[in-house]
C-alpha cells in the first residue's frame, strides 16, 4: 500500500508572480482631467452669438435660444467628469495612504480637494436640464429668469480651486515623506501656487485650466509609475 500523494505547498513549483498595480483609478483620473478641460471650453461656446447683447437679457437669451445642444453636452461632460473624478479621489487616497505615516493629513486632504470640484460641477452641470428646457421654449420664460442659469453654466463647472489643495498636499507629502517622486512633487507645487493666483484674483474659473493639466499629468504618471519615489535618478534625496 503506497502512501496518498501529498499536495504541492506553497513553496514548491514555480515562484508567485508579481502583483500588478492597479492602474485604472489613474487612467480614469486622467480621463476625467481631459474631458473636463476639453469638454468644459467647448461648451462654453455656448453663449458666443450673444455676446453684444450682454446690457439686454431678452436679446441676449434670443441668440442662443436655437443652441440647447450646447447645454446638453455641457451637462454630459459634466457627469462623465464628476464619475471619473470620483473614482481617481478615492484611488489617490488609497496610494496615498499606503505611502504616508499613518496619521499623515495628506490623503485625506488631497481627496477634500478633489471633492470640491465635485460639488462645482455638480452644481455647473445640474442646472443643465432647466436651462435646456427653458432655451428650447425661450419665448415662454422670463429672460431675466434664463439669463443667470447661463451665468451658472458659464462659471461653476470651470471653478477647480479644489484641485490645487489637492497638488498642494501631495506636493507636501512628497517634500516631507517622499509619498511621491521628487519631479511630481515639484510639479504639484507650482501647479498649487498657480491654482492659488487664480482664487486670490477675479479669475477663479480660469483654475480649471492648471487644475485640469495637473489631473492628465497626475493619472499619466501615477498610472504608469512615474509619480512614485523609484522613478526618482539615482541618488537624489528626498526630503
Amino acid at each position: 500500500m503506497y502512501p496518498a500523494p501529498t499536495p504541492a505547498g506553497p513553496t514548491d513549483g514555480a515562484p508567485p508572480q508579481p502583483v500588478r498595480p492597479r492602474r485604472a483609478w489613474a487612467l480614469t483620473g486622467a480621463l476625467g482631467g481631459l474631458v473636463g478641460l476639453v469638454g468644459i471650453f467647448a461648451t462654453a461656446t455656448l453663449t458666443a452669438p450673444a455676446e453684444q447683447f450682454r446690457a439686454d437679457n431678452a436679446d441676449y437669451v434670443a441668440a442662443v435660444a436655437d443652441r440647447t445642444g450646447y447645454v446638453w453636452a455641457h451637462q454630459v461632460v459634466t457627469v462623465v467628469a464628476i464619475v471619473c473624478l470620483a473614482v481617481f479621489a478615492a484611488g489617490l487616497r488609497r496610494y496615498l495612504a499606503a505611502q504616508e505615516p499613518a496619521d499623515s493629513l495628506v490623503p485625506a486632504v488631497a481627496t477634500t480637494g478633489i471633492g470640491l470640484v465635485l460639488v462645482g460641477l455638480l452644481v455647473g452641470g445640474g442646472i443643465s436640464t432647466e436651462l435646456f428646457f427653458a432655451l428650447g421654449a425661450a419665448d415662454q420664460y422670463d429672460p431675466d429668469v434664463i439669463a443667470p442659469q447661463l451665468t451658472i453654466v458659464a462659471t461653476m463647472a470651470w471653478l477647480w480651486g479644489g484641485i490645487g489643495l489637492t497638488a498642494a498636499a501631495v506636493a507636501v507629502g512628497g517634500f516631507r515623506h517622499g509619498s511621491v517622486s521628487r519631479w511630481f512633487a515639484v510639479f504639484s507645487a507650482v501647479v498649487a501656487g498657480l491654482v492659488a493666483a487664480t482664487q486670490l484674483t477675479p479669475v477663479q474659473y480660469i483654475a480649471l485650466v492648471p487644475a485640469g493639466i495637473w489631473t492628465v499629468v497626475a493619472g499619466l504618471a501615477l498610472a504608469f509609475g512615474q509619480a512614485s519615489r523609484s522613478s526618482d535618478p539615482p541618488g537624489r534625496v528626498i526630503v
